[in-house]
């Protein structure tokens, strides 16, 4: 294998960042998920305003009827808000709970309705009114400002929200069942870069596609014993929880297939489907943290939300304001937080989506205050520019 062979074959591998380091086991229990939706998720029909007849006239294909004893009718959370029901056995139990709460009219004051500049301004955390730093994203700038706490990205890329001055991996899980390299050609790869800059990168980097190889066997090996049958985005957040147990405080995966432009659906169908698999995931993450989930937050967000009437084709199409959730052993869930406003044709932004009410910087800023007793200093470093809110749930 010669060198030019050898930085092809690094280059290649899906579940490994060359420039990434091995963190040492995490020096506090709190853990933190952030779970990203790409493609603007239909939330109306998510966290459904049953109190709005306006959202029935809206929605005539698509609506989630309101609370009844119909297992396809919306799940009562309080007098104007329900559930969908495909999250009757993951996600309501967990609200139930007090473990899962959501956040209506949420999103970023970026108005292009475009995914991919939505996506990226969400992941960097900056003022709009200054120019982008794409090198560094404000999930980095918190693990660096919490003196590099573990981190990883559970994706074949690292994306925008952990590029920064710390260096952090990233492994794509889905991808992991055969390594592109074998042991013998990691030990060639190694001693070609011994005495190099770049000898420790290649050498932890190879630590931790290891340790993610061997969480995965042990994995599969249970499942075989066991008969479980978990798939897709469940089994991915179990192994997630695995290796969030051991070895690191903040993780990232995103999650796409959401931009429901035809055939959404209401109570079943494609939104329905993709609804149940999150849910099914979030919840066997839950599981799978074990004890360790009374000190795990996972936050749930995607770039913006739809258009809240229905389309021609029954789907919906890019809108502006959105719902997140939050989920955690030791939140104060089983409510809406943030500020409302009654789901009106008056209260809709430019007469067509929800609006933005709750600036996602100024939320997760007082969410990050709170788990880890960050000082206004040190959130300024985080989202600089943005004024930090409590909404009470830690």
């Amino acid at each position: 294998m010669n060198r030019r062979d050898t930085l092809k074959t690094l280059a290649a591998l899906p579940m490994l960042s060359v420039a990434g380091s091995l963190m040492a086991a995490p020096a506090t229990k709190t853990r933190l998920l952030f779970v990203f939706l790409r493609g603007g998720y239909d939330a109306a029909n998510l966290l459904i305003p049953i109190s709005s007849q306006f959202y029935y006239d809206s929605r005539p294909n698509i609506a989630i009827a309101r609370p009844s004893t119909e297992l396809n009718s919306a799940l009562p959370l309080n007098a104007d808000w329900g559930l969908h029901p495909v999250l009757r056995e993951s996600i309501f139990p967990l609200f139930t709970n007090g473990q899962a709460a959501f956040i209506p009219f949420s999103g970023t004051d970026d108005v292009s309705r475009s995914h991919f500049e939505t996506q990226d301004s969400i992941e960097l955390g900056q003022p709009l009114d200054r120019s982008k730093n794409y090198r560094s994203g404000f999930l980095n700038r918190l693990a660096a400002t919490l003196n590099g706490i573990g981190s990883i990205s559970f994706t074949d890329r690292l994306p925008f929200i952990l590029q920064g001055n710390l260096q952090v991996p990233n492994a794509a899980l889905r991808t992991l069942a055969k390594s592109a390299v074998d042991n013998r050609q990691s030990s060639i790869i190694a001693s070609m870069y011994k005495g190099t800059g770049l000898s420790q990168q290649v050498n932890e980097g190879f630590i931790v596609r290891d340790d993610v190889m061997r969480e995965m066997a042990s994995e599969m090996d249970a499942a075989n014993r066991n008969a479980i049958t978990a798939k897709g985005f469940e089994l991915e957040a179990r192994r997630i929880a695995k290796l969030m147990k051991d070895k690191y405080n903040i993780g990232f995966i995103d999650v796409g297939g959401w931009d429901t432009h035809v055939g959404e659906g209401g109570a079943s169908g494609y939104l329905a489907g993709r609804l149940d698999e999150l849910g099914r995931g979030l919840a066997g993450f839950a599981q799978e943290m074990g004890n360790e989930w009374r000190d795990t937050v996972t936050i749930v967000v995607s770039e913006f939300g739809r258009t809240f009437r229905e389309n021609g084709n029954r789907g919906t199409d890019h809108g502006h304001g959105s719902v997140y959730w939050i989920l955690g052993g030791g939140i104060q869930g089983g409510n809406m937080l943030g500020e409302q406003v009654r789901v009106e044709q008056a209260t809709l932004f430019q007469k067509r989506d929800y609006p933005v009410l709750n600036e996602y910087r100024s939320i997760f800023g007082g969410l990050f205050a709170r788990m880890y007793g960050l000082n206004t200093n040190q959130l300024e470093e985080i989202f600089p520019g943005a004024k930090t809110r409590d909404i009470g749930i830690i």
